[in-house]
């Protein structure tokens, strides 16, 4: 059925809008709606769209976009100042799976040749940040230390994305001249962006800053700018955008540039995906069976490479199991990387086919997987407990038999309790030596018994662990997280299970909401601690500074306070 070009892009984000309306309903991600979305309509569909060159052509568009927007995002300083850990984690992660993949896919299918292979092992090697970030944050985990090794090894991703996009325009002949030439273009490309975001654009941004429109429309211009230069150098106009991004990632517009840059980007992106969704085959058996198997490869290849590498550096097994879960799934970029091949032609209909059907079910498993990445380690840690793994080395944090209990005991470690015990330090030292922190946090532990802090490392859950560490005996016991970081417990059942253990002591746990103060009391608390209304006391008093023209003074008192704190959580 022929269209003109306006009317199959109506369709095309109908079609997509409506998809991702059910999808919101089922709780599934965007992207997997508009795969679906583009399968429906086109030629493997119900033929609503059968030349879908144009689309392409304008979808090209958003796939730039997307890449400058990734760009933007990326932190320089971040990827420079990656700890042992995430980079050691990260390089094994990717080098290992995609060799892996490059192996298995090569040697057992579905792959027809071994550059398909080469394409199907860098796909596997990367996980979708979009999925994950979003996950993450939803759960409070981002900054835990599970969540920052994951995230630091989604940042080296996106290097390693750099990397391949450099080569990818010469797979088919990588002679080592050839190879060279490519690295050299990508050098000039990138000296050649780092000079023009440092020494000329600068002033241009500076001179059009009081008209936001002039703003936006030069970052768009820079962008299309690299992506065109990129491809006349021969290099990807993906890889061009990009560069683009990371270099004026650091500009004091790029927030503004950013959020006005998004429902642009959010279009062309939709018929990006819609497009590629028109390009997957009907699934046969075969299509499904290899899906399977290419699901089960990159699951098993994360666990391979993240876990005993992350355990070997005295990780312990749940922060050596939880990143290997949040990245078992496919990038989208992986999809886009795929689909460059398919342009090129050194990949198949069909395997595009499987890694889009692949990407739709790692999409969904790993969402449940990772919202419910706690009742997977409780289901583990008895197999782990078998094989004589273990969840750091616990003599290290439990003391033996016979020694003198702490009067105050902390129940897990975030920011109230770093400032805290920062507080302590400052104000009464001694009383750091009578104090107990609960928390599975290894890099805490070292900190704290840098102060002379006793660490019991463990589940702040877990009724054992409330024993071990002597919380029967304590005097003063204080739970400083809010329920949305507990995860299987809130405060109301920590206050429960605390006041069972030690009946006597002086019992302080966290409030979110008002309406949970007086179950909380009712249930023994001692005191409960409200944060918000602190925080509200201290807005107030900023609005009065400010009425007052006394900001810059409040401003300076806050600087003394904090000119020389060194927290345990900076």
């Amino acid at each position: 059925m022929g269209h003109g070009l306006v009317t199959e892009i109506a369709i095309c984000i109908i079609a997509a809008w409506i998809v991702a309306v059910l999808s919101q309903v089922a709780r599934q991600p965007l992207l997997l709606a508009y795969l679906v979305a583009g399968f429906a309509i086109g030629p493997h569909g119900f033929k609503w769209i059968t030349d879908v060159h144009d689309i392409a052509t304008i979808s090209e568009i958003g796939l730039s976009l997307l890449l400058f927007m990734i760009g933007l995002e990326i932190d320089l300083k971040k990827m420079l100042s990656a700890g042992r850990v995430i980079t050691v984690t990260a390089t094994v992660q990717i080098l290992g799976c995609f060799f892996l993949g490059l192996l298995v896919f090569g040697l057992c299918g579905p792959a027809r040749s071994w550059l398909e292979a080469f394409y199907l092992g860098a796909a596997a090697a990367m996980s979708s940040t979009i999925i994950i970030v979003k996950i993450l944050y939803d759960k409070r985990e981002l900054e835990t230390l599970a969540g920052r090794i994951t995230l630091g090894v989604l940042v080296l991703q996106d290097i390693a994305i750099i990397l391949f996009l450099a080569i990818q325009p010469n797979l088919k002949n990588p002679a080592i001249s050839l190879l060279l030439l490519a690295f050299g273009k990508v050098i000039l490309l990138v000296a050649a962006a780092y000079a023009v975001s440092r020494f000329v654009l600068p002033p241009i941004f500076k001179l059009v800053a009081r008209l936001p429109e002039l703003v936006l429309v030069g970052a768009l211009a820079w962008c299309f700018a690299m992506a065109g230069f990129a491809g006349w150098l021969g290099l990807s106009t993906a890889m061009g955008a990009l560069i683009a991004g990371v270099m004026i990632s650091t500009f004091p517009y790029t927030l503004d540039v950013a959020a006005k840059v998004t429902s642009l980007r959010d279009f062309f992106v939709t018929l990006f995906f819609v497009s590629l969704g028109m390009a997957i085959p009907l699934p046969t058996w075969g299509c499904l069976l290899w899906t399977i198997f290419f699901c089960l490869f990159l699951v098993g290849s994360r666990l391979a490479t993240i876990f005993p590498i992350l355990y070997s550096m005295r990780q312990g097994y749940r922060v050596s199991l939880l990143p290997a879960v949040n990245l078992c799934q496919m990038s989208e970029l992986s999809l886009v990387l795929l689909a460059l091949g398919h342009a090129s032609g050194d990949v198949s209909e069909d395997t595009v086919g499987i890694a889009a059907f692949s990407f739709a079910f790692l999409a969904v498993g790993s969402t449940y997987a990772i919202l419910k990445n706690d009742l997977l380690l409780r289901k583990a840690a008895p197999w782990f407990n078998k094989l004589d793994l273990h969840d750091l080395d616990q003599t290290a944090f439990i003391t033996a038999n016979g020694e003198k209990s702490k009067r105050i005991c902390l129940l897990g470690f975030s920011w109230t309790a770093s400032s805290l015990i920062e507080e302590i330090q400052r104000e009464q030292p001694a009383l750091l030596a009578e104090i107990t922190v609960v928390d599975f946090n290894p890099l805490v532990h070292e900190r704290l018994r840098q102060r002379g802090v006793r660490a019991v490392y463990g589940d702040i859950t877990q009724r054992d662990v409330l024993l071990h560490a002597g919380l029967a005996e304590s005097e003063i016991v204080i739970c400083s997280l809010p329920n949305t970081v507990l995860r299987g417990a809130n405060n109301l059942k920590m206050l429960r299970q605390v006041r069972e253990l030690n009946p006597a002591a002086h019992i302080v746990v966290h409030a979110e909401l008002l309406s949970d103060i007086a179950a909380l009391y009712e249930a023994g608390a001692s005191y409960v601690s409200v944060p918000r209304l602190l925080e509200a006391a201290d807005l107030l008093n900023a609005i009065e500074a400010a009425e007052k023209k006394l900001l810059e003074e409040k401003r300076a008192t806050q600087s003394e306070r904090l000119e020389a704190r060194s927290e345990v959580i900076p």
